[in-house]
């Protein structure tokens, strides 16, 4: 199955303001059901594990209203404590309608405004099959400067299997915006041996992907630390 991209609706912001918050609505539910929130706590832990500590800052990127960080923070609660800060394009995704969960800050996931070494890890969750291959480069070497220790990737797994579970599911969806866009998320989205490609072109020290429940891949990129 070869990678397709189609413009996506939410992109653009091609809806009303209730198809917009349906469509978030919709990867609430998803990140909830299938995997989203697992994923990235599995990473969170992992890095937590092995620089052993037991707090860590967290750039939440192209975050929406924020509820996959703010999950695994609410988890790991009296384990780890996960400071989260979110970043989107658009301050309309990170309002939803409602005050962030946590600091935030309207800003380019390719020009991330913020100085070296600001947080501990730079994460994103169903955002890097929106990038094209140059993009994803960028967005990770850009994760390796923001970060002190590592960049989570947190997105879905190319597959013909994939794609019709998504047809399939495609009456349940709230929006008309997810009943285009969760196809073409999956026809744009990278498979795990494209994205240790892409990754082998930064900075990155090491690349552990892992799979996950229904076609989640979770992408741990580690930072070489200073001497």
């Amino acid at each position: 199955m070869r990678r397709t991209v189609i413009p996506e609706l939410l992109d653009s912001d091609c809806g009303t303001a209730a198809e917009v918050a349906g469509s978030l609505a919709d990867l609430r539910g998803f990140n909830r059901r299938y995997g989203g929130i697992s994923t990235t706590q599995a990473m969170v832990e992992r890095v937590a594990e092995q620089c052993r500590v037991s707090s860590l800052s967290l750039l939440e990127v192209a975050a929406g209203s924020g509820d996959v960080p703010t999950a695994v923070s609410n988890r790991l609660e009296g384990q780890v404590r996960v400071q989260v800060t979110l970043l989107d394009r658009a301050a309309s995704h990170l309002r939803n309608g409602e005050p962030p969960v946590a600091p935030a800050v309207v800003g380019d996931a390719l020009a991330l405004p913020f100085r070296d070494g600001s947080f501990d890890v730079v994460s994103c969750g169903l955002f890097a099959h929106h990038l094209s291959p140059e993009e994803v480069v960028q967005f990770v070497k850009e994760g390796l400067r923001v970060c002190r220790t590592a960049v989570l990737i947190n997105d879905l797994i190319r597959h013909p299997i994939h794609l019709a579970l998504v047809y399939a599911a495609i009456p349940l969806y709230r929006s008309r915006l997810t009943r285009h866009d969760a196809p073409a998320s999956v026809r744009a989205a990278y498979t795990p041996s494209e994205m240790r490609e892409l990754i082998a072109r930064t900075s990155a020290v090491r690349v552990e992907i892992s799979r996950h429940y229904l076609f989640r891949m979770g992408v741990v990129a580690w930072k070489k630390p200073h001497a």
